[in-house]
C-alpha cells in the first residue's frame, strides 16, 4: 500500500459525535504498516497506537493520512504475467531452501513431499509488491499458493487441500496441461 501525505483541516469531534466516544476504530480494507511520527503535524492532537484506534486526546483531531491501492496497472500486470510463467508458484516469506516463516515453510514442505516442481518468490524483498499481492489476491496473508495461474490460497487451505487428496489430484492435472 503506498501512503501519501496530505494535509487535512482539522475536525471537531464534539461536532460530530457525542462526547462519550473515546476511540473511534478505523473500518478500512487497508492496513497501515507503519507511520512515521514526524508526518504527524505537530498541532495535531492525534495519537495513533497501530491497533487502528484513534484516541481523542482533545476537541481537535488532524487526519493526516490519505490511502491508496498498492496494485497499481503495472504490477497488476506483472503479477499476471508472473502467475501464469510457472504451473505452480508460491509466494512466500523467505526461500524454499530458507523459509523465514513456519507457514511458509509448511507449505514448500507440502510441495516437496508431493514432487511437485514449483517457483518461489520472497515477498520480503518488496514491500509494494507484498502489499500489492494482497489486493491481487484478496488473500490478506501469506504464503499465497498459485496452481495454473489461479490463487488456490494460503497455509490453511493447502493443508486441507493435501490432506484430502484434493491439492495432489490439482496439481497432477495442471502439470499435464
Amino acid at each position: 500500500m503506498a501512503l501519501q501525505m496530505q494535509q487535512f483541516p482539522p475536525l471537531n469531534l464534539f461536532n460530530n459525535f457525542p462526547t462519550s466516544i473515546s476511540s473511534i476504530k478505523l473500518k478500512t480494507p487497508f492496513m497501515v504498516s507503519a507511520i512515521s511520527a514526524s508526518s504527524i503535524p505537530k498541532q495535531s492532537m492525534l495519537n495513533f497506537n497501530f491497533t487502528g484506534r484513534f484516541h481523542k486526546l482533545r476537541s481537535v483531531v488532524y487526519a493526516p493520512l490519505r490511502c491508496f491501492s498498492a496494485l497499481s496497472p503495472e504490477l497488476k500486470t506483472t503479477l499476471d504475467k508472473v502467475v501464469t510463467s510457472q504451473k505452480v508458484i508460491l509466494f512466500m516469506k523467505g526461500t524454499k531452501d530458507f523459509p523465514q516463516c513456519g507457514f511458509s515453510n509448511t507449505v514448500v514442505q507440502i510441495l516437496t513431499t508431493l514432487n511437485v516442481p514449483f517457483e518461489t518468490i520472497n515477498i520480503l524483498e518488496n514491500e509494494m509488491l507484498r502489499q500489492g499481492l494482497k489486493e491481487y489476491s484478496s488473500w490478506p496473508t501469506f504464503p499465497q499458493l498459485y496452481i495454473d495461474g489461479e490463487f488456490f490460497g494460503g497455509c490453511d487451505i493447502v493443508v486441507e487441500a493435501y490432506k484430502s487428496g484434493e491439492l495432489q489430484e490439482l496439481v497432477e492435472k495442471a502439470l499435464c496441461s
